[in-house]
C-alpha cells in the first residue's frame, strides 16, 4: 500500500513571507509624519506580524491568507494617499501654479506669505510664496504670463531662460505641488525652501543673447 505524503502547503507559507517582507519596506513607513500616518503604520506592522504567523493557524488558511493580503492593499492605498503620492500623480492641468485668472503681483503675495508664515500657517504660506516667486519670474519677463502653469514647468521654462534658477526652483517646486496637491504638512524646513526660491527669483537676470 502507497501512503501518500501529508500536503506542504508550500506556496501560503511563501505568500506569506514575501507580504510580510513586502510590508517592511522603507516606502510604506516613511510615507508621512501626521498622527494618522503614524497609526497606519502601526497597523501595517500589526498585520506584517499576523502574515508571519499566519500558515497552520487557521483551517481554512489560504481563505484567511487572501482577505489578510486584500485588508493589507487597502491599507497601503490608503497610507499613500495620505502622503500624497497618489494625488500628485494626477493630471498636471490639474495642478496649476494659480487658482486664479487674476493673480496678485509678486510683493502682495509675498506679504500674504509672511503674514501666513507669522501665524504658524505654513501650509498657506508655502502657496503664497511660491506663487510670490512665480509672478516676480513674470514680472522680470523671465517667464511669459501664461495660465495654467504647473510649479515643474515653471522650472522648466524658468530653466531654461536662466539655467542658474533651476537648483532652487527644483525643491520649491516640489514643496509646493506636495502641500497644495499632495496633502503633506506645511513645515518652516519646506517654507524655508520656497523662500529661497523666491529669493533667487528676486535677482534673476535674463540672459539675451546675439
Amino acid at each position: 500500500m502507497i501512503f501518500a505524503e501529508p500536503p506542504v502547503d508550500v506556496l501560503r507559507d511563501q505568500a506569506a513571507r514575501e507580504a510580510a517582507e513586502e510590508l517592511s519596506k522603507s516606502a510604506y513607513r516613511q510615507s508621512g509624519g501626521s498622527l494618522i500616518e503614524r497609526a497606519l503604520n502601526k497597523l501595517i506592522e500589526w498585520i506584517a506580524d499576523l502574515l508571519s504567523n499566519v500558515t497552520g493557524t487557521s483551517p481554512n488558511g489560504h481563505l484567511g491568507l487572501i482577505l489578510l493580503v486584500a485588508l493589507i492593499a487597502l491599507i497601503i492605498v490608503v497610507v499613500l494617499w495620505r502622503a500624497g503620492v497618489l494625488r500628485t500623480s494626477k493630471s498636471s492641468k490639474k495642478q496649476a501654479v494659480f487658482d486664479t485668472a487674476r493673480p496678485r503681483n509678486a510683493a502682495e503675495y509675498r506679504a500674504q506669505a509672511e503674514r501666513e508664515a507669522s501665524s504658524g500657517d505654513y501650509a498657506h504660506a508655502i502657496r503664497s510664496r511660491f506663487r510670490a516667486c512665480v509672478a516676480e519670474l513674470v514680472e522680470r519677463t523671465v517667464l511669459d504670463d501664461r495660465a495654467g502653469r504647473t510649479a515643474y514647468e515653471v522650472v522648466a521654462d524658468a530653466g531654461r531662460a536662466v539655467p542658474t534658477l533651476r537648483d532652487s526652483l527644483q525643491p520649491a517646486a516640489l514643496a509646493f505641488t506636495e502641500v497644495v496637491y499632495g496633502n503633506r504638512p506645511g513645515t518652516p524646513e519646506r517654507y524655508a525652501v520656497v523662500v529661497t526660491a523666491d529669493n533667487a527669483a528676486r535677482s534673476a537676470r535674463l540672459t539675451v543673447s546675439g
